[in-house]
């Protein structure tokens, strides 16, 4: 459990923030770190345990169906990555602490950090392919947030949006590989998956499932052509840069490449992609970083670089390149965060970062500029410093290759390029900021920033310094471990500044002489590249995203031009062709299974739903007649139910037929009583060809399975029902326990529905029709006398049964559901003979928080069998001995019934009961001359309202819409 709590203590730090907000500044920042401070604490305590041999997991089952497991590991690639997330992130939020203004919401900015964070650890930590990639998408999510934090920034809105673009289509690619991948191995453990490697690289799918997979890895890891999003990712404040874009979120793909290395990275087609799409990144990053004027800029194309740089040693895939790629991870995180911090103190103290605007910095910033010359340093690969020892070992690496046969030399020679690239920009970046004579006077007076915004940066340096002297001693044991978790296999390897005179030494010794001499010519260099035509990719990006939306757009103009008929037949036209193409591949339509004889009823069943349902249609153009034929169909339909022994679907569907038809008759009551006809003879014949058409194929379709033995499963549930959940009515079985988290979904829905009705129909304003169709006067009798006595005699009757149908619903027909809808169908009768104003004097009690107590004792039921070790939603149940009832069976799934009845009820009550508050008197006024504004203007012919209760809800609001004409809505 102790693995559990590193990713779990960085969850709660996410709230921390929100809680710690109002008690200062330093407060929040100190609490802040302090879970993940614990988390890093219980990292560095597994060390022993890795040591050993040992490889801390933990696995709980979370959706076993899709073969998602809550599954984590902390083996030395995840220690490396780990450290680097939780220790490198430490930092930052105590530099942020001084970076952000005092009133910028540094509150939100943690929260969205400590997001970011557990995401980070998440990848890094998760033994499942599904687990790996939700968290690979909330990086996405979390970074999004990040770079967008000065959202009132047009730059930082683009830039984020531009990042999530990439990085979002990335992790779809992702997802299909992951996808292929498990099926390939049949699991998505992944230990299972890096042990599979025969199996993978034997598949015919290898190839296309790779590609999926470094899209992925590429589009994160901002590798060429999908470098573009990370320069304009700048936009986000300094210490998001320093974190996730040296340290974390860009190194994910980098992180991904490595962890399945033993199971994709045995192939040349690994071997090609990989390292020549790293070798592109590494000069196309390391020549822009040379051109650039901004010191962000600069920073964002040398990570690019050395992004570049890693991915061409894991591409080149020998156990000193894996070690390579690893170690320069490490020193990458510990220079170019320094960096960018160190620019962020150079931008927070002079308020400028074009270089041209900066220059002679030493004097006022000495302490600064030393820091920044120790890591810039390092970055450029100077002996002595820990950037030197990687890239020496890069330089090693691509002469020991044989990737390009032939032509292998051409991969040291593109190797010493970008190195003598990457002296020349980390030359530029410290001289012409430090000892350059400045252009121009900065905004702000330079100076020193304060001491603790500094110690990150001192405690970084210290690191390339330290590191860079004593390699074998402060770093050989975490990269021993790395590696092993690579190669599967341990590496013997030893870590020196002095490998004596050879090549690799030569070559960075020629990149630093060289390099000095680039930065040397660099006017000459920018002269030459100002004769190529400069591209924006961040127009670039935009002119595509505004090209698809015109396309989208375009198209979308096309198919919706506002006819709902030619919607339902697009719609119906593609069901009729799927419907047709699976008739047409069967060899005969009739199957071997004998059919039911035809007797009277049926018939004449069947010929009563065909009238209500042509004669639907036929009338629809008068309301009232068409309803009273949709409703034939609906009672027919629970008919045919009870005649196939389906009592339970025969009740719920007669109790939704008597609600739908309340609600159709409220809605309807605001609309022409008479419409128009709209449609022309043509289209009349098209509907007719399609219905008829559509209703035959589908017959056809409906009569060869009725005709053909098929595989159900209702055989488990049938021989399930009793042992498995304690109940004889296997319908409702199925629904509040073999299926119960879909039932848990729908009557949440419901609730939702019912409550964004309640908002709109709240306080909605509208006029009643006066008349009917005719023109006749509605009845002065708004509350016949015998509607009022029949309603009040069959109150307690409906509740009664209702009360009968719920507690039977268990083992015979019924259920919460059924028993819902009569409650409700009582209460609204109700309501239509006494009144809104009658009623709520004596229903005093809102239904909101009945449908929202419904959804939340379904939820408690369910979160109730964890308490017992077993999964959400299982049931329990039993026989008792009740006094002075006898012996009874009881199950916790009749407190999820209680809970879907209470929904059910809740959200019904809410929206047939706020509809029929549109035909009360609370009607709203206007402004007429001569009439005071509390008068209410009541349409001609009808008489005064009764006085309104004083405690019914009352319309403040004067402004109401016009009454509508008879022939427009």
């Amino acid at each position: 459990m102790t693995l559990l709590w590193i990713p779990l203590l960085t969850l709660l730090g996410v709230l921390i923030p929100a809680f710690t907000t109002r008690r200062g500044r330093g407060f929040c920042t100190l609490a802040t770190a302090t879970l993940p401070a614990m988390a890093l604490l219980l990292t560095l305590s597994q060390v022993p345990a890795l040591l050993d041999g040992e490889l801390p997991r933990i696995a709980l089952p979370w959706l076993p169906s899709l073969g998602l497991d809550l599954a984590f590991r902390l083996d030395g690639l995840s220690l490396l990555f780990a450290i680097l997330i939780l220790g490198i992130g430490l930092l930052i939020i105590f530099y942020a602490h001084f970076y952000l203004a005092a009133k910028e919401p540094y509150g939100r900015f943690y929260t969205y950090l400590i997001l970011f964070m557990l995401s980070m650890l998440g990848i890094v930590m998760a033994d499942n392919l599904l687990l790996l990639w939700l968290f690979w998408e909330l990086t996405s999510l979390s970074s999004f947030l990040l770079i967008g934090y000065w959202s009132h920034w047009t730059d930082a809105r683009k830039g984020a949006r531009m990042a999530m673009t990439v990085t979002g289509a990335g992790g779809l690619a992702l997802l299909a590989g992951f996808l292929l991948l498990g099926d390939m191995v049949g699991s998505f453990d992944l230990g299972v998956v890096l042990s599979s490697a025969d199996v993978i690289l034997a598949d015919p799918r290898y190839p296309i499932m790779l590609v999926l997979v470094l899209l992925g890895a590429f589009t994160k890891s901002a590798q060429f052509p999908f470098q573009f999003w990370l320069p304009h990712a700048m936009a986000a404040p300094t210490p998001v840069s320093a974190y996730l874009h040296s340290a974390t979120m860009v190194k994910a793909g980098i992180f991904l490449m490595a962890r399945l290395h033993p199971a994709l990275g045995d192939s040349e087609l690994w071997g090609w992609l990989v390292t020549l799409t790293g070798m592109a990144t590494f000069l196309y990053g390391a020549w822009f970083a040379l051109l650039k004027t901004d010191l962000k800029a600069i920073l964002a194309f040398s990570t690019v670089s050395h992004l570049g740089l890693i991915t061409a040693l894991l591409g080149i895939g020998s156990p000193m390149a894996i070690l390579a790629a690893l170690f320069h991870i490490l020193n990458h995180a510990t220079f170019k965060g320094a960096l960018f911090m160190s620019a962020g103190i150079i931008d927070h103290e002079t308020g400028a970062r074009e270089l041209g605007k900066l220059g002679g910095l030493r004097r006022a910033m000495p302490i600064t500029a030393l820091l920044t010359s120790i890591t810039a340093a390092s970055m450029a690969g100077v002996p002595l410093l820990n950037g030197f020892l990687s890239k020496e070992m890069f330089f090693t690496e691509t002469l020991n290759t044989a990737l390009l046969g032939g032509l292998g030399w051409l991969l040291p020679v593109l190797a010493t390029l970008g190195g003598i690239l990457s002296v020349a920009y980390s030359l530029r970046l410290v001289h012409s900021v430090f000892f350059k004579p400045a252009k121009e006077a900065p905004p702000k007076s330079p100076h020193e920033p304060p001491r603790l915004m500094r110690a990150p940066v001192e405690f970084l340096a210290t690191l390339c310094v330290v590191v860079g002297l004593f390699p074998a001693v402060l770093a050989t044991g975490i990269l021993d471990l790395a590696t092993r978790a690579v190669l599967h296999e341990p590496l013997d390897f030893h870590l020196a500044i002095w490998h004596g005179l050879n090549l690799p030494l030569a070559m960075s010794l020629a990149a630093l002489v060289i390099g000095v001499a680039t930065y040397g010519l660099h006017q000459h260099v920018r002269r030459f590249a100002r004769q190529f035509t400069s591209v924006d990719s961040r127009r670039v990006f935009e002119g595509c995203i505004q090209r698809l939306v015109a396309s989208t757009q375009t198209l979308t103009r096309q198919l919706e031009n506002g006819s709902l008929q030619r919607y339902m037949s697009l719609l119906l036209s593609a069901a009729l062709l799927l419907a047709a193409l699976g008739v047409v591949q069967l060899p005969e339509l009739a199957g071997s299974k004998a059919t039911q004889s035809l007797d009277s009823m049926l018939l004449f069943g069947a010929a009563l739903m065909i009238f209500g349902a042509i004669g639907t249609v036929v009338t629809h153009r008068y309301r009232l007649i068409s309803l009273l034929m949709l409703s034939v169909v609906g009672l027919v339909v629970s008919l045919t139910f009870a005649r196939f022994s389906a009592p339970d679907l025969a009740l719920t569907q007669l109790s939704v037929e008597v609600v739908t038809m309340i609600l159709l008759m409220l809605a309807l009551f605001f609309l022409p009583q008479k419409t128009p006809q709209e449609s022309s003879a043509g289209r009349t014949i098209r509907d007719l060809a399609l219905a008829g058409t559509l209703g035959m194929v589908v017959a056809s379709l409906n009569y060869a399975v009725l005709t053909r033995e098929i595989d159900s499963i209702a055989g488990f549930f049938i021989a399930n029902s009793v042992p498995g959940g304690g109940g004889h009515n296997v319908v409702n079985v199925i629904l509040v326990d073999f299926r119960g988290f879909d039932t848990l979904g729908e009557i949440t829905v419901l609730a939702l529905a019912g409550l964004a009705i309640f908002k709109l129909l709240n306080r909605l304003r509208l006029f009643m029709p006066h008349s009917d169709g005719e023109g006749r006067l509605w009845s002065p009798d708004r509350y016949p006398m015998i509607l009022t006595i029949v309603s009040q005699a069959l109150l307690p009757l409906a509740l009664l049964v209702a009360a009968f149908i719920f507690l039977r619903g268990h083992n015979l027909p019924g259920g919460g559901f059924i028993a819902g809808l009569i409650t409700a169908v009582a209460l609204i009768l109700v309501y239509m003979a006494r009144g809104v104003d009658w009623t709520q004097a004596r229903l005093d009690f809102p239904y909101q928080p009945v449908a929202i107590g419904g959804v939340a004792i379904a939820t408690l039921t369910g979160l109730g069998s964890w308490l017992f070790g077993r999964p959400f939603l299982t049931s329990a149940f039993g026989h008792f001995h009740i006094p002075l009832i006898g012996d009874i069976e009881l199950a916790t799934a009749m407190l999820f019934d209680l809970g879907v009845y209470l929904a059910v009820v809740g959200a019904t009550l809410m929206i047939l009961a706020n509809l029929g508050k549109l035909t009360t008197p609370h009607r709203p006024t206007k402004e007429t001359p001569g009439i005071s504004r509390k008068e209410t203007l009541l349409p001609p012919g009808t008489e005064a309202s009764p006085p309104v209760d004083k405690d019914a809800p009352a319309i403040t609001d004067d402004k109401a819409p016009q009454r509508p004409s008879k022939e427009k809505v």
